[in-house]
């Protein structure tokens, strides 16, 4: 009679280090952005070689029964996708962990007009075996059909009222640090271009957090100063050219997006004004590009390739029936500040 041998795990090796099962999955899929001292790293490594553990074998056993392939779905049109300097880094964070795990990744796009059943058929089709859904937005209702379904599902960006697990910043407190260093600079006539529509998840929370930091300010917020863009920096050029064309005063502005600010940024110039001399410029995401530029902009640091290793090593532990510790997961950002604001 022959006995079956246990295969090793990683709760296995958690419990042998005394730490928890996503600090091993972190540790050994080698995920960046996340704070674990050298001691929890050598902890973890030691316990997994002790057990004999390989951290690509869960992959093997889901290669036995499954596409070995997630997905990568973004509800946008293929113009806002082909003009979005963030999601080069999303790639490359999930690729690292992917290539480890010996899975493949695939990109789907998911068209407004067919989105009822779009989630569904990628999961009945069984091409993937799980999916990471970039920006969602709050308005779209075929999310709710996969909080039952058997897909197994991340979001990048928090959707309120889902029990659907997903990975984030804090865009509120973060776009509210950034206007209020363009308040302690001086300025009080601050407008806010936002980097999508407002049923996008992230456009909103950065919009409150802009009216946060005026608030704590004693600033009545102007609605007129606050423009609705849409990913691209085409939209960010025509939102600042409404704005200088208002014939309201402005001598700051907010952009909740590097990409946003590149269009806005030329706005400025074509009207004969100066980046920061006449406006300063504050963007958000920390694209390559942002400090290369003329002049370099100050902005927010979104870590957007710890953001996609985080999420896909959360969607690994779905894959594998675990429960990720959290629920929801939101990573730290920076101020980045650079030469395009300056003191009134």
């Amino acid at each position: 009679m022959s006995s079956k041998i246990k295969r090793i795990t990683s709760q296995d090796v958690a419990n042998l280090a005394g730490v928890s099962r996503t600090t091993v999955s972190f540790v050994l899929n080698n995920v960046e952005g996340f704070q674990i001292s050298e001691e929890t790293r050598q902890k973890v490594q030691r316990a997994a070689a002790q057990l004999g553990y390989i951290p690509d074998s869960a992959a093997q056993t889901l290669a036995s029964r499954r596409a070995r392939a997630i997905g990568l779905v973004m509800t946008r049109s293929p113009h806002h996708i082909a003009s979005d300097s963030f999601l080069p880094q999303i790639i490359s964070g999930l690729l690292k962990v992917t290539k480890q795990q010996n899975l493949r990744l695939m990109i789907e796009l998911v068209e407004t007009e067919h989105q009822n059943q779009a989630y569904l058929e990628l999961a009945r089709a069984k091409r993937i075996d799980g999916m990471i859904l970039l920006t969602p937005r709050m308005d779209d209702e075929a999310l709710r059909t996969l909080e039952n379904a058997e897909i197994p599902t991340v979001l990048m960006g928090h959707l309120e009222d889902s029990n659907l697990h997903s990975v984030d910043v804090d865009n509120r407190a973060a776009a509210e640090q950034a206007v209020q260093h363009l308040i302690a600079l001086g300025h009080r006539q601050i407008a806010c271009i936002t980097n999508a529509p407002a049923s996008y998840t992230a456009a909103p929370q950065r919009v409150q957090g802009y009216l946060d930091a005026l608030a704590a300010a004693g600033i009545f917020p102007n609605p007129n100063l606050i423009h609705y863009a849409d990913f691209d920096p085409e939209s960010g050029y025509a939102c600042m050219k409404s704005l200088l064309q208002s014939g309201e005063t402005v001598t700051a502005v907010f952009v909740a997006s590097d990409n946003v600010a590149m269009g806005a940024k030329s706005a400025i110039r074509e009207a004969g004004l100066r980046v920061p001399e006449d406006i300063s410029l504050m963007g958000f995401d920390d694209i390559p590009w942002a400090k290369y530029s003329d002049p370099p902009l100050s902005t927010v640091h979104l870590p957007a390739e710890a953001l996609a290793q985080q999420a896909c090593v959360m969607l690994m532990d779905l894959m594998q029936g675990q429960q990720p510790a959290v629920l929801r997961l939101d990573l730290e950002t920076e101020l980045i500040l650079r030469s395009s604001c300056r003191a009134l």
